[in-house]
């Protein structure tokens, strides 16, 4: 297989790390037209819409939308109908997220200032959150936990999931890691035309005030054109991995780490760092022959030959700074001494610290969220959290004299800008 190989110490390195780095996430025009005309036609005709977009891409027959809602029993069906085994792996993940999602609340705070003016920041959850679930083979219940769970640790009061279910297939595993999390209400839609439903409502679906969830391109053209009606969580590309090593772990290991990413579809991302010219051709032959054992060996070889890469860096701080012009969404710290080597990481979405941390652990049951800024995007966002459920609205109430002589600089500032309403309205609170 042949992956690219980069040398920090070439001359146009940077340039080769540019080019291997670029991934345009804009939809062409004939998926923007499409949603374009779903989201229209769902806000114009609501149900009906909603309907005939069900029927024609899911091949779904309804009479209504209601027949479309599932009843919560039926998720508890699911979770009788798992294995043990399964029950008690997605019971242990939902806890492990619930604890870590708990460190995460805010609280709302006050102080009052000497004159007795009180200032502070009030903090409530939002009210009705929308989840979207990929349905059919592209299943994946660990997503269900990871979007619901902080939801719901951050007092949001509904949490709507939408999953589509073509053909009537139905993930039982998806449907028990809803009763887990505490879904409170599901319909089985999916597409743009979901989306649609909980950005503006219909009549059976409620309007939500945020989407979060992954979903294929037009899911994700439809929640960049809903943006602005509603919150959403992020716009994700596709998944990456990063891994800086010493040159003295397993190359075994490493391989494997990186396939795990790559295997996730032909766009994903996988690469590694080291100072030792070496261990990257032990890794080279190691992904070599491992890759024959890969139930996806076709989407792996495609994603490490386009996009993946193995790089000699001069050294460990050198392989920092590389990565943090990266800024990826998982960095692993395949190293001695990884917590020390974290410290000169500033852009990246999750941080695995040592040989034993392998980045699947955070995909599915370490506490911290798996939805992650991609594609450079970290260097400016952070994971989903309970915060991103949250909204924080600013107190002020003035003290008779902190109103007196705060309005003096409102009426002067205010006066600066020509804006005569304001100055009065300041200065009528003047002593």
């Amino acid at each position: 297989m042949e992956i690219n190989r980069l040398d920090s110490a070439d001359g146009d390195f940077q340039a080769a790390l540019e080019k291997l780095l670029a991934w345009d996430p804009v939809s062409d025009d004939r998926v923007f037209d499409t949603v374009n005309e779903i989201l229209r036609s769902v806000r114009k005709n609501g149900d009906s819409a909603l309907l005939e977009y069900s029927r024609r891409f899911d091949a779904l027959e309804a009479d209504s939308v209601a027949q479309l809602e599932m009843p919560l029993s039926r998720l508890q069906q699911a979770v009788d109908a798992i294995s043990e085994d399964e029950r008690a792996a997605l019971q242990q993940a939902a806890q492990r997220i619930r604890n870590y999602a708990e460190h995460q609340k805010m609280e709302s705070w006050e102080y009052t200032e000497s004159d007795g003016t009180l200032l502070g920041q009030q903090v409530n959850p939002l009210d009705r959150v929308g989840l979207y679930v990929p349905g059919g083979k592209a299943a994946y219940p660990s997503s269900v936990l990871m979007n619901a769970i902080p939801a719901a640790v951050a007092g949001v009061a509904e949490l709507v999931m939408v999953v589509p279910t073509p053909g009537g297939v139905l993930n039982q595993l998806v449907l028990a890691a809803a009763h887990i999390a505490g879904v409170n209400r599901v319909f089985t839609i999916g597409g743009a035309q979901a989306v649609a439903a909980l950005a503006y409502g219909t009549e059976t679906v409620p309007a939500v005030d945020k989407i979060v969830g992954p979903g294929n391109v037009y899911v994700a053209t439809a929640k960049r054109m809903v943006f602005g009606t509603v919150g959403i969580d992020m716009v994700a590309g596709p998944s990456e991995i990063l891994v800086i090593c010493d040159g003295h772990t397993d190359p075994d290991w490493i391989a494997m780490d990186l396939f795990s990413q790559a295997e996730h579809d032909e766009d994903a991302q996988a690469i590694l760092l080291s100072p030792d010219a070496g261990f990257l051709d032990a890794v080279q032959q190691s992904i070599e022959r491992l890759i024959a054992e890969m139930p996806r060996r076709e989407i792996i070889e495609q994603s490490m030959t386009t996009r993946g890469a193995l790089i000699k860096v001069a050294s460990l701080e050198q392989a920092a700074e590389v990565a943090n012009f990266i800024a990826p969404e998982h960095l692993e710290l395949s190293v001695d001494n990884a917590q020390q080597l974290a410290r000169s990481i500033r852009h990246a979405g999750a941080i695995f610290l040592g040989r034993y941390t392998a980045e699947a652990l955070g995909d599915y049951c370490a506490g911290p969220n798996h939805v992650l800024p991609t594609s450079r995007s970290a260097r400016f966002s952070s994971p989903l959290g309970v915060y991103d459920f949250q909204k924080r609205s600013s107190l002020i109430g003035c003290s008779p004299q902190g109103a007196s002589e705060l309005g003096k600089v409102a009426s002067t500032l205010a006066r600066g800008e020509g804006l005569v309403a304001h100055a009065r309205s300041a200065e009528n609170r003047i002593k």
